[in-house]
């Protein structure tokens, strides 16, 4: 790994992290034995191509992991990459427990790496269900129905803000915990912020 091109908000994070430290180092020394360019993003090292992102480090409590920005459209010959949740449409994680494993590993990711740079060298795009096709739970329909400046600002908002939206309206179970989700970020949504914003 040579030291140019380090990111110094990456070696902050490094310096801080509390778990997965050691982890962490080996996965960015195996990511900058690449072309990739070492950047900062959502509070976690990532590594783009062009300005395009392509593989993220990030940590959990259980587990520390390489996210690869279209995932699912890479060769998984090991079958080791993983769909974070059902809704997850174009990322997909390889996941550790230990540094051993990553070592062990360590050649396999950098193919992994590779095919990953040549999916973004490729142009290629996965391909996202439409916001439409989401389920819409009842209680959203019916405040649009109530309120019409709510529903402009929503279909205002990008398509990937309304999905997160729709994805988070519609987790509960009960249709009071729905409603009251709905409640809560309004306002957001009339300020064109996302669910995280």
């Amino acid at each position: 790994m040579t030291t140019t091109g380090l990111n110094p908000k990456v070696n902050v994070f490094l310096s801080k992290a509390k778990k997965w430290q050691a982890e962490f180092e080996k996965l960015r020394s195996i990511v900058l034995d690449s072309e990739l360019t070492e950047d900062f993003k959502w509070m976690h090292p990532c590594y783009t191509l062009n300005q395009k992102n392509v593989v993220l480090i990030h940590g959990f409590k259980d587990y520390c992991a390489l996210l690869f920005h279209k995932g699912a459209l890479l060769p998984d010959p090991r079958g080791i990459l993983i769909q974070q949740t059902e809704n997850v449409q174009a990322a997909r994680q390889i996941r550790f427990t230990s540094l051993q494993e990553i070592i062990e590993l360590e050649n396999v990711l950098k193919d992994y790496i590779r095919a990953a740079i040549e999916v973004e060298k490729s142009g290629l795009e996965v391909e996202l269900k439409e916001t439409a096709k989401f389920t819409v739970p009842e209680e959203w329909e019916r405040k649009l129905e109530e309120l019409p400046a709510l529903k402009t600002a929503f279909e205002a908002l990008t398509p990937g803000r309304q999905r997160a939206y729709l994805l988070y309206f519609a987790e509960p179970k009960q249709s009071k915990t729905r409603e009251s989700r709905i409640v809560k970020y309004m306002q957001h949504i009339f300020d064109g912020k996302g669910l995280k914003d």
